[in-house]
């Protein structure tokens, strides 16, 4: 049976054909439009585009950021603001003339690596987002969990857990109301915040990265910060979970060190008096999201 999986990102909206056995057939893409009704136009094209060439009335899956509500089954929390509020589902349904299935950008990248990536033939596997925020899914049995109200996985809105004096006293405010979210912690906007804090110089995530393997001590330091509270947040899933491998995703899952590092950090914190789970990269990467939607019609 032949998918169509659509990636609706902040920049570009992909979307791709995969066969039975998960190959590419063909992948197209375009600009994100910066209105609603350009945006529908945009999927129902490439949506026609594919169907030019495997035939119509697909399976479509849709990946984009944000959850859609279980109350007013609008969507929510889209980077995308023009997103917010509509009746994306039955929009989206309009437009392509047939049923839809829509879950966001965390949960596609997990059920992806899940299916066959990293997670492959396990019966647990969390995804972890750390990007600009950071956002996580969870499969089992390559089954998408997610929860009664649609927002099983979303750890990045729990508290720091195990936090110390300076943590507990300095926890930054969220952009969702609350003080001290995990994504103000661990992800590369946070890292961004904490070296200007220490340094009161502005660098990218990606720029603490290069300085720390260059050996510049406050960005080496909060590097090893970070993996520590990402540690304490890892620990605080599988007191809950226990999952039988946590996939790293997003632009700091590049930071070899933390394979190296979590494990051993993680252990601290789980409560249990050993812990074998397993925390890899991704083996889909950018293209899990894309390819987790089309997962969404199996």
């Amino acid at each position: 049976m032949i998918r169509i999986g659509i990636d609706f990102g902040g920049s570009k909206i992909e979307a791709a054909a995969l066969d039975q056995h998960g190959e590419f057939l063909q992948r197209v893409r375009a600009n994100t439009p910066d209105n609603y009704s350009e945006a529908l136009n945009t999927i129902r094209g490439l949506v026609t585009d594919i169907e030019m060439r495997h035939g119509s009335g697909l399976a479509v899956g849709i990946c984009m950021p944000g959850s859609v509500s279980t109350v007013t089954g609008k969507l929510r929390n889209s980077n995308r603001l023009y997103m917010n509020g509509k009746d994306v589902q039955a929009d989206i349904e309009s437009a392509l003339n047939r049923k839809v299935k829509i879950a966001n950008d965390a949960n596609c990248f997990a059920l992806s690596e899940a299916f066959d990536g990293a997670g492959k033939g396990k019966n647990v596997v969390c995804g972890i987002i750390l990007g600009t925020g950071c956002g996580g899914g969870i499969v089992v049995n390559t089954k998408l969990v997610e929860g009664a109200n649609g927002i099983a996985a979303e750890w990045g809105h729990n508290s720091l857990p195990w936090p110390n004096f300076q943590e507990l006293n300095g926890g930054p405010e969220c952009y969702c109301g609350k003080m001290g979210c995990l994504e103000q912690w661990i992800s590369g906007s946070g890292l961004s915040r904490c070296y200007q804090a220490r340094t009161k110089q502005i660098k990218t995530g990606k720029e603490i990265v290069e300085l720390a393997a260059q050996g510049e001590s406050a960005a080496v330091y909060e590097i090893s910060a970070l993996t520590n509270r990402l540690a304490r947040a890892i620990a605080s899933i599988c007191n809950v979970v226990d999952p039988d491998v946590i996939v790293l995703g997003g632009g700091l899952s590049n930071l070899q060190s933390l394979y190296t590092a979590l494990p051993a950090l993680v252990e601290q914190f789980v409560y249990a008096d050993s812990w074998h789970g397993k925390i890899l990269p991704p083996v889909w990467g950018d293209s899990s999201g894309v390819r987790g939607a089309a997962r969404l019609c199996d």
